[in-house]
Formats: C-alpha cells, structure tokens, sequence
C-alpha cells in the first residue's frame, strides 16, 4: 500500500513536475501543459494515463481489485488504481508511464537520455 506522500515523492522526482490542488482540492500532478496524475476521493484511487483505452480495460480485467474505472473515464486512456491495492515498484511505474504519455516530447526525450 503507498500512501499520499509516496505519491507525492515519486511525482516530483519527474523534470517540471507541479503540484496542483484538483478537482475538490484534491492533490495533482502536472506537466507544464497538463495533468498526469492525481488522487481522486470516493473511492480514493489513484489516477493515472495509460497508453490507450484497450490497455485500461486489459489492466481492469487483469486485476480488478486493483484497477478500476468510472463513468466519467470511460472512452479514455485513463485508469483508477487503489491505493491499499499497489506497492511502491508498480506505483512508481504507473506514475513513470503516466508523466511519459502527458510531458512534453523534449522533456521525456532528455529524461530518457539522462537514464541511459
């Protein structure tokens, strides 16, 4: 199980990355140009973009326990996780891929560089 602050820690390891208050005031994570993660109440979750919605709804089928969606996601490359359901390895996996598919091209391309 990761908490609010394992979140936050691993968000902000990312180049540009913001916190921003979201959606109730709940916490987000932006690019300069948008969001790519926050945390979402009732049920808290994470929220994540995954590459398309067809990975979504394979990871939901995979793992239901796990992975989830609601009405206001569907038709969208976006995922629900449950906190008390991920480890700290897959959350900051989750995160990577999510801040990869929103961060600007030159970012990613340079964070990518730097990895090598």
């Amino acid at each position: 199980m990761i908490s609010h602050n394992d979140v936050r820690r691993i968000a902000m390891s990312f180049p540009a990355v913001i916190e921003q208050p979201s959606y109730g005031g709940r916490p987000s994570w932006r690019t300069p140009s948008r969001m790519f993660a926050c945390i979402r109440q009732q049920p808290e979750a994470l929220v994540v973009w995954v590459e398309s919605e067809e990975d979504k709804l394979a990871m939901i089928a995979g793992e239901p326990d796990q992975f989830f969606t609601t009405v206001h996601y569907d038709g969208h490359p976006v995922v629900l996780v449950r906190l008390e359901m991920v480890e700290e390895v897959e959350a900051t996996e989750l995160l990577t891929e999510s801040w990869r598919l929103r961060a600007p091209l030159r970012a990613v391309a340079a964070w990518n560089a730097a990895r090598r």
